[in-house]
């Protein structure tokens, strides 16, 4: 992807955008723009501030990034004559990211949007349809030094057709759980379909709903049932990192439905977060943050102590906090 004073992408897929816009930034970073703003673009918004983002110069000349996030693809006519703008006053120290969904012929036909279009050429990601995502999965596990069977990617794509961020979730799983080479079928059929009572993925919401009784039933039974200690931290410690780096950026004034859309919180976490961040201090995380850095030394064996035990006794703190204050 070049460099261009204006970039736009147009996309359904949540997964694909992100990733595309993060392999962007750091593009733009490593090119010398620092400094960076985002805008998500909601309801009755005040376009002023995006215009004088564009306008404006850092005061130590720092190259700058903005981020135009538009989710509903409806900009409204402030929004279509501020794009307008925009496109007439691009710049070479100003770069610009604009995120749109797929967008429909009404749409593309717009005023606002062939504004876009003569600026730049939009970007547009389909979705993977289920015979291409075998070759998808496929592409992504050897990003992980791993492979499987045709039958066996077949078998995950039928699975997660649709839903590309429950399969990327499914791969990162198979790294935590399997070492690098090749997948077994009934690896990865036990990993989809897994019975057990206790699910890992659901600890989340246990965990930031602030059941401490159902969060610690899960933790005893994933253990008595041989689940992997790493995949339990693992969750426990995404949990813990998304939270801490949410209260900082809240702390700092930030916009909260903003900062999840950028930190990929989807789902039920995006439901639960805001409880949980009211009730979770600043140091509170950063301490419970410290402690999953223990907890994976004596999962390796490099301190002493019951490291299923210790999980147990963190997770339920944490969600001990969160019960209280709701």
């Amino acid at each position: 992807m070049s460099l261009a004073p204006l970039t736009v992408i147009c996309s359904d897929e949540a997964l694909l955008v992100q990733e595309q816009v993060d392999a962007w930034r750091a593009r733009a970073r490593s090119a010398g723009y620092s400094e960076r703003e985002v805008f998500s673009i909601e309801g009755q918004f005040n376009w002023a501030p995006v215009l004088d983002a564009q306008r404006s110069l850092s005061l130590f000349g720092d190259k700058k990034i903005i981020e135009l996030r538009i989710p509903t693809g409806k900009p409204g006519k402030d929004g279509g004559d501020a794009l307008k703008t925009i496109c007439q006053q691009l710049s070479d120290g100003v770069l610009i990211m604009v995120t749109l969904p797929r967008l429909d012929k009404t749409s593309k036909n717009s005023v606002w949007f062939k504004q876009l279009a003569q600026a730049a050429d939009p970007i547009e990601i389909g979705s993977i349809s289920l015979t291409q995502l075998p070759r998808w999965i496929a592409e992504r596990l050897k990003q992980q030094n791993m492979s499987a069977s045709p039958a066996a990617l077949q078998l995950m794509a039928q699975q997660f057709e649709g839903n590309l961020i429950a399969a990327h979730q499914e791969i990162q799983k198979l790294a935590l759980l399997f070492p690098a080479g090749t997948l077994s079928d009934e690896d990865i059929h036990n990993s989809i379909f897994n019975v057990a009572r206790y699910d890992v993925f659901s600890l989340t919401e246990s965990l930031l709903a602030g059941d401490v009784a159902r969060t610690c039933r899960m933790i005893e039974g994933l253990k008595a049932e041989g689940e992997a200690i790493v995949l339990v931290q693992w969750s426990l410690f995404e949990d813990i990192r998304a939270l801490t780096r949410l209260k900082i950026e809240l702390d700092g004034g930030g916009h909260l439905p903003s900062l999840m859309r950028e930190h990929r919180i989807w789902g039920a976490r995006e439901k639960l977060m805001p409880t949980a961040l009211r009730a979770l201090t600043t140091p509170f995380l950063k301490n419970a943050l410290t402690r999953t850095a223990e907890l994976d030394r004596m999962a390796k064996g490099l301190s002493k102590g019951d490291v299923w035990e210790a999980t147990l006794q963190l997770a339920s703190q944490i969600a001990l906090r969160i019960a209280q204050k709701k």
